[in-house]
């Protein structure tokens, strides 16, 4: 499923929310990976930066998972959401960027640019939804700001070295 295509049910609003919930496992992940992996190489700043993504995340999760429980519609199995989250976002292993900064701006960017995506859809739908559309829009841009900022906080650590 797409962000690019209308949301027209609280089905797909749903489906998309978990599309969220598995890319911010898949940012955590990466940032365990590269924390666990390149020890040695870490200094205090790189290690901040992925201790924070990895804290953000959760949170990002749980405030999903919250957007879900409030819509009236049954789960889909995680490997199903999985499977589509890997088919679009990826691509991409940790070890396939030439440094951490790299990788973790590509998991930032992502993150971001599906946020903006969804808050688009959510925008332009017409569909009723069994929740505000305000509030839901509220956390979705609450978690893009995060997003943005963790753009600006690589790209900035990126310029310093």
């Amino acid at each position: 499923m797409s962000v690019g295509s209308r949301i027209t049910s609280d089905d797909q609003l749903a489906r998309l929310l978990q599309i969220g919930i598995v890319l911010e496992e898949v940012v955590e992940a990466r940032a365990y990976h590269h924390y666990r992996s390149l020890d040695e190489e870490l200094d205090a700043e790189i290690e901040e930066l992925l201790e924070e993504a990895a804290t953000e995340s959760a949170e990002h999760r749980e405030r999903l998972e919250d957007l879900i429980a409030d819509l009236d519609v049954e789960s889909v199995p995680f490997e199903e959401i999985e499977t589509l989250v890997e088919a679009r976002y990826g691509r991409t292993q940790p070890d396939d960027f030439d440094g951490v900064l790299y990788d973790q701006l590509c998991n930032e960017e992502t993150a971001y640019k599906f946020y903006d995506d969804l808050i688009e859809a959510v925008e332009d739908t017409e569909a009723e939804l069994s929740v505000d559309r305000e509030a839901v829009l509220d956390v979705l841009r609450a978690i893009r700001a995060d997003e943005a900022a963790g753009v600006e906080e690589v790209a900035r650590i990126m310029e310093d070295r």
